[in-house]
């Protein structure tokens, strides 16, 4: 099988090529000496099946960073039979270094100019045809967002793959990358002679904009109002969505399932309908909302201002051990925890890695928000739901600030914060449906996975022994919840809501189908059924401590495999679980003190 390896500078829209390159048939593998998982697809390239690999952003091959080992150790642990070099169109100027370190290493290789739009808005261009001349291999502008210029590209690396030369032998490769080489002035005559950039770009606009979004005493303020409009929008517009969804489940069980199961045992009417159907239809009511928050964030992330807060929050982050890469990280934990985990690859200081992977999980993910809005629309008025969603999201920095404050003197990182700002950019209609089918296709697999057996077994502890009333303290949820009633009534979480927090620890989205199955409701009925049987300081308090406590089992396995520690991973988890409680304490105890 023939491998190829995508290789380019941070910001250069490589994970945008990979993606169009491989559709959906990405998956994480582990190569030999290195560290760390990578991206990999199986495609077809010239009529061969070939592996591409996704290699991680380097600004310099012959640097000592993390992310810049994996690279060097890659390349000298694998043959190659093609690179495909990534670089931005519009700062050609400061990344074709990499190419000519690419080229010493006598690597066959294809050259991709992507954002050629940007460059040429720029006033910036570049003559293709000389410089694959001067450079000896295919150079070619692209639009890997577009994908312009993307098909005659992978002809070009179609032609090299076809041409069936021996892959380079990593051990020569090994050899040359020990050798240093004077790769800037080789890189000035090539800019000379075949790029022309204006002395002043021509498109301000990003900086027009940044005058005004990374003020020094505006830009944060800002940042959080957009924050709160975004988090306002989302549920005004996501909850007509989530009661018209609601309102066909709830039909379709009327019409259909009870109809269909009328004639069946009560204990198979009951678990299906009371069980299976009210849990995932109680859950599924969320995904209009889910979905449209991330749509929402799509457009934010691959507009370029999520490096603006990274940037803005650097200074409050340094004082906590960490960067603004660090608060990105944590930004991308609002969707998955997961992904925000892994994405800490880029960090180059190992304890710095360490601490932002002990407080992402922390973070408000999309899980816990179907929580939230359940609760938030059950116990609060429409007024007061946004408020409560946005003290949430602060407390979820709270708790990540002061996890951070806590444990950086354990995790000491002198490395300096090196960013660069992308230019603002918008979306395309395909890219932010295709993330929120992603988000879509993510809910299902869960709901395979996780939720449905989940609802199954809540359904069965709170009907069994068959010889006491459903949900009571006879049953074996009511003595489970009994159990842990010591350590959650001071917290004031009930024997109910303990259920659904134990069932949370596979899976958060589990929690909101448990109340389901446990009450034998969904939709509005459950809503208000949850009103009579706890008050919003109650609700409050077991929201707090669905946000802090343990994450799911998919973050908790991806939590030991990126930190290569069961150590660390116990500790997150211990951590987690008494600041929840803590937190969950202090404030039901206080808010009952003062009389409410």
């Amino acid at each position: 099988m023939k491998r190829i390896a995508l290789l380019g500078m941070p910001n250069t829209g490589k994970s945008t090529l990979f993606n169009r390159i491989s559709g959906a048939s990405a998956r994480v593998g582990n190569w030999p000496g290195i560290t760390v998982d990578l991206m990999s697809a199986k495609i077809l390239m010239g009529g061969h099946i070939a592996e591409l690999i996704d290699l991680p952003g380097i600004y310099d091959l012959h640097g000592f960073s993390e992310d810049e080992q994996v690279v060097r150790h890659f390349l000298a642990h694998n043959a190659v039979d093609l690179v495909i070099i990534l670089l931005n169109s519009s700062q050609i100027d400061r990344q074709l270094s990499l190419v000519l370190q690419i080229k010493k290493l006598n690597l066959p290789a294809v050259l991709a100019l992507n954002m050629a739009d940007e460059a040429k808005r720029a006033g910036i261009s570049i003559d293709t045809e000389s410089l694959t001349r001067e450079l000896n291999m295919p150079v070619i502008s692209i639009s890997a967002k577009f994908g312009d210029g993307l098909p005659k590209a992978l002809q070009a690396a179609a032609t090299i793959i076809n041409q069936n030369k021996t892959a380079t032998d990593p051990q020569q490769i090994s050899q040359l990358l020990q050798e240093d080489n004077q790769i800037e002035r080789e890189m000035e005559q090539l800019i000379a002679h075949h790029v022309q950039i204006p002395a002043t770009l021509s498109d301000n606009t990003t900086d027009k904009i940044d005058r005004i979004l990374l003020h020094k005493w505006f830009g944060l303020p800002i940042f959080f109002a957009a924050m709160f409009l975004l988090f306002q929008f989302i549920f005004t517009a996501g909850k007509p969505l989530q009661d018209g969804l609601a309102w066909a489940l709830d039909l379709f069980r009327t019409a259909a399932l009870e109809p269909l199961f009328a004639s069946s045992p009560a204990w198979l009417s009951g678990l299906m309908l009371d069980g299976v159907f009210n849990g995932v239809a109680t859950v599924a009511a969320f995904v209009p909302i889910i979905i449209l928050f991330f749509l929402v964030m799509s457009m934010v992330e691959d507009s370029g201002y999520l490096s603006r807060a990274a940037f803005l929050m650097d200074a409050l982050m340094a004082k906590m051990g960490l960067d603004g890469r660090g608060f990105v990280m944590m930004l991308m934990g609002f969707g998955c925890n997961v992904p925000a985990l892994m994405g800490t690859r880029i960090m180059r200081s190992k304890p710095m890695r360490l601490l932002t992977m002990l407080v992402i999980p922390l973070s408000l993910c999309s899980a816990r928000l179907q929580v939230f809005i359940f609760m938030i629309t059950a116990l609060f008025t429409a007024k007061q739901a946004p408020f409560v969603l946005f003290t949430l999201y602060v407390m979820s920095f709270a708790t990540m600030f002061l996890t951070a404050l806590l444990f950086q003197g354990q995790y000491k990182n002198a490395e300096p914060f090196i960013l660069e700002l992308p230019p603002y950019r918008f979306p395309t209609l395909r890219q932010i449906v295709l993330r929120g089918w992603h988000e879509v296709k993510h809910f299902l697999n869960r709901a395979t996975k996780f939720i449905i057996i989940g609802v199954v077994l809540v359904w069965l502890l709170t009907n069994f022994p068959s010889d006491v009333p459903p949900a009571s303290s006879g049953t074996y949820a009511g003595q489970i919840g009994a159990l842990f009633a010591p350590i959650l009534d001071p917290i004031g979480i009930n024997s109910q809501l303990a259920i659904a927090l134990i069932f949370g620890f596979v899976a958060k989205e589990i929690v909101v189908g448990s109340l389901a199955v446990i009450y034998g409701m969904q939709g509005d009925a459950l809503m208000a059924q949850m009103a009579t049987q706890v008050d919003w300081v109650q609700a409050m308090s077991f929201m707090l401590f669905t946000l802090i406590y343990t994450p799911c089992l998919s973050t908790v396995a991806t939590l030991r495999s990126e930190s290569k520690s069961s150590a660390f991973m116990w500790l997150s988890i211990v951590w987690s679980l008494c600041l929840a409680w803590v937190v969950s304490f202090v404030f039901y105890q206080g808010a009952r003190a003062l009389g409410f």
